[in-house]
């Protein structure tokens, strides 16, 4: 077995299934869900008509091997909805790629990127938030690199010290993992914040991978800043070592659809797409 296993602590929702396993709930309460974070609405009538619509339009659809690039009709309304949403227009064919939820891409993009080190030397770092999603943690772990993370701090709005990272970190660092809005804690992060990633990425040279799955949900009028977004305001229009990763699982209510895409350095979707075509992990065509 791959030794690197071993270094995996426990999937959280797993353990903590094991953990309740037993309990009787207070009945007098009303219970509070700790578990995986599932909508609480139902799927929106319109995407389950949509989906058994192109079941019935294209009954050969599923049975034939989907192309792991995607459909370009189906590149293309990735890059309509970045226009839409973000004013940014993208290449459907070299600039965004479909994946199954945002988890799965979180995970394979870091195998692609991370380029491990020869055994005499000291392993690369992914450096994380924190408090973060597993997912990062098992992806840096199984990539043979070491995580680093950084503390979200409540007196700044749950901001991350980027500052407080030593410079010999960085020097180390081939990925980094953002998440904004952030979960649990919600903090978004400003322009500003991303100006210093993105300086500290041409520094170092380390890929910036922006999980972007909240992206939809937000309390105020304005929209919450996308990593893509401040890349094109900051004059980074190629979003040079940069990719977002965007899933409909929240902002649609539909997990079991494990529907979304990545979009960004055009470069780095190509390399992603090579991954991907060995990793079996083709979209479904309907």
């Amino acid at each position: 077995m791959n030794p690197l296993l071993g270094l995996l602590q426990p999937y959280p929702f797993e353990r903590l299934r094991a953990l309740f396993s037993g309990v009787q709930p207070d009945p007098s309460y009303r219970p509070i869900s700790l578990g995986i974070g599932e909508p609480r609405h139902a799927t929106p009538a319109f995407i389950a008509q949509a989906y058994a619509d192109a079941v019935t339009r294209q009954p050969s659809g599923l049975a034939s091997y989907p192309s792991t690039a995607g459909d370009p009709a189906l590149r293309e309304s990735f890059a309509a909805w970045i226009d839409r949403r973000y004013g940014l227009q993208v290449d459907p064919l070299r600039q965004v790629l479909p994946v199954n939820g945002s988890r799965e891409a979180l995970f394979a993009f870091a195998q692609t990127v991370i380029a491990r080190a020869p055994d005499s030397a000291p392993r690369p770092i992914v450096v994380c938030p924190n408090p973060f999603y597993q997912i990062y943690e098992g992806a840096a772990l199984l990539a043979g690199a070491e995580p680093y993370f950084v503390a979200a701090d409540p007196a700044r709005n749950f901001a991350q010290d980027w500052d407080a990272v030593p410079a010999e970190i960085w020097a180390r660092t081939q990925l980094l993992f953002v998440c904004s809005p952030g979960n649990p804690t919600g903090a978004v992060m400003p322009l500003s914040e991303w100006e210093k990633l993105f300086a500290l990425s041409d520094r170092h040279g380390f890929v910036i991978a922006s999980d972007e799955c909240y992206s939809e949900i937000y309390f105020r009028d304005e929209p919450p800043l996308g990593g893509m977004q401040a890349a094109a305001q900051l004059g980074r229009h190629d979003f040079k070592r940069l990719l977002a990763f965007t899933s409909l699982s929240k902002r649609s209510n539909v997990p079991g659809m494990r529907s979304g895409f990545v979009a960004g350095d055009a470069e780095l979707v190509r390399q992603f797409l090579l991954y991907r075509t060995y990793h079996g992990s083709a979209m479904s065509p309907v």
